[in-house]
């Protein structure tokens, strides 16, 4: 067993926290002040390979894997989770494309994506469907060599600024089982029929798309069909155990940014004569903080790793999801409270490291539905 990096991974995170803190950082306020998405910042992660790092080489791809995803995703949620969250997602839902679609599908859009051509979006939630995923109501009727699709999806991600997304809808009828009604299906943006509203008053990640998308009886070929019919919820559970290692890194990633802010603030503020850092209360919060970090390092990791290996464990992922996500959350509180009042204050990083870590709770299955996934998997 070895727990060291290779030269190849410590390259990956030098040349992502490097683009981090040169792309994103001196532009990362404004971005969250504005609520605005950066096609810019996204265009030049292209460039430097850090978007679709799983997607092979045979379509265009860098070759690696979803460990390298959570590499990349740790050290550019250091900076902003915002913009963190626009490149590692600018392929979001595609990897449905690579798990199950066809030969054809994977040689049409997995090159786009890597090429800053386009951006894809996963169009599943719904406004009374999120964690119940077999809720999703869209429905897609057949129609000679088409579907049909009306209805509606709400806080997706990318979904004003996607070139195409995959969504979630019931193509079978209402006697058939529940688990086995529904398919994934490919529907460009610029059909007739699409409409997509920004979300604007998110209280974090601000720097990221997010939309509410309507569809009236959008027409796209049945050849956008993703697989087999019927198997759309099984897919996307297995889309979700494997991205939720990407969203784990990014806690590990928000929350080490907390510690290191917090680490100079209280080597720099005194009180009474003498820094914040001298005093052993400080030192045994920074200490639980670096503790934590660490440990939801090590369970990120290792989920992220036995997924390339073709050893998907849900628990262990499901784990490192809810571990990381509440500990980002509770770093971040802690790193704000240890910033007093100046951390709650726009010029301080901290108040909106605090903001964004509360999405990690929530997105990729509320911490709720990964509990529920842990305890079904103990017995």
């Amino acid at each position: 067993m070895d727990f060291n990096l290779s030269e190849e991974h410590r390259m990956i995170q030098e040349t992502a926290y490097k683009f981090a803190v040169n792309e994103m950082e001196p532009v990362a306020k404004e971005h969250d002040r504005e609520e605005k998405y950066s096609h810019d910042i996204w265009r030049k992660a292209c460039e430097a390979g850090l978007v679709g790092a799983y997607i092979p080489e045979a379509y265009g791809g860098p070759g690696m894997g979803f460990f390298e995803v959570a590499l990349i995703a740790e050290q550019l949620a250091r900076v902003d989770m915002g913009l963190c969250t626009s490149i590692i997602t600018a392929t979001f839902g595609s990897e449905n494309i690579l798990f199950y679609g066809t030969e054809e599908q994977k040689k049409k859009y997995l090159p786009l994506l890597v090429e800053g051509k386009a951006i894809s979006a996963g169009a599943y939630t719904e406004p009374n469907a999120g964690t119940d995923v077999a809720g999703v109501r869209t429905k897609a009727v057949r129609d000679g060599n088409d579907y049909v699709i009306t209805g509606n999806k709400m806080f997706i991600t990318n979904g004003n600024v996607c070139d195409w997304m995959v969504a979630l809808c019931v193509t079978g009828t209402p006697d058939t089982a529940r688990h086995q009604r529904h398919s994934l299906i490919l529907i460009e943006r610029d059909r007739k029929g699409v409409t997509t509203n920004k979300i604007h008053g998110k209280m974090g990640i601000r720097a990221s798309d997010t939309a509410e998308i309507s569809f009236d009886e959008v027409r796209v070929p049945r050849e956008n069909l993703i697989g087999e019919e019927g198997k759309g919820f099984y897919y996307l559970m297995h889309f979700f155990d494997t991205t939720r290692t990407m969203v784990a890194a990014q806690g590990v990633g928000l929350a080490q940014a907390a510690l290191e802010k917090t680490l100079r603030y209280v080597q720099e503020r005194e009180v009474f004569g003498k820094p914040l850092f001298v005093n052993q209360g400080i030192q045994f919060q920074l200490a639980e903080m670096a503790t934590k970090i660490e440990l939801a390092r090590n369970i990120t990791y290792k989920a992220a790793w036995k997924v390339d290996q073709g050893q998907m464990d849900p628990k262990l992922n499901a784990m490192a999801k809810y571990y990381a996500g509440e500990m980002a959350v509770w770093v971040c509180d802690k790193a704000l409270q240890l910033h007093g009042g100046y951390g709650f204050i726009d010029e301080y990083d901290v108040q909106r490291y605090y903001r964004d870590a509360k999405i990690l709770e929530i997105y990729e299955g509320a911490k709720e539905a990964e509990k529920i996934t842990i305890a079904r998997r103990l017995v």
